[in-house]
């Protein structure tokens, strides 16, 4: 949650000060703003006032991706949920922009290379 994080500082807030804005514990607090622990669009709310911001100005989507795997279930309280044997990973969304980049990148490869094939094949 850079966005939040650069925000409190440049604002000279500590992390205590906005754990008591959402009424929880430092520790909690900083799991939050790291992106471990959720936090909800109430709580973005109370700190985009605190900051004086519209919370667009700090609110950062995670994106949930499910993963199948067969082992023990149980949630660890890190924000990654596991159920179903399925688990549930916060990731932020410039990983997945990077990730949707470069999957675009490497298709044009894939297309080039195929393109380089067929002329190979016909013998051109």
């Amino acid at each position: 949650m850079e966005k939040l994080k650069s925000l409190r500082k440049q604002r000279g807030y500590t992390q205590e000060y906005m754990s008591n804005i959402l009424s929880t514990d430092v520790s909690n607090y900083c799991r939050k703003e790291n992106g471990d622990v959720r936090i909800y669009d109430d709580e973005w709310e109370k700190l985009a006032k605190a900051l004086e911001v519209p919370v667009e100005d700090i609110k950062e989507e995670r994106v949930s991706v499910v993963l199948h795997n067969d082992t023990a279930t149980f949630n660890d309280n890190s924000g990654n949920y596991q159920s179903n044997n399925y688990h549930y990973y916060n990731i932020p969304d410039y990983i997945l922009e990077n990730q949707q980049e470069y999957i675009k990148i490497l298709r044009e490869q894939v297309d080039s290379l195929k393109q380089e094939l067929e002329k190979f094949k016909s013998g051109k």
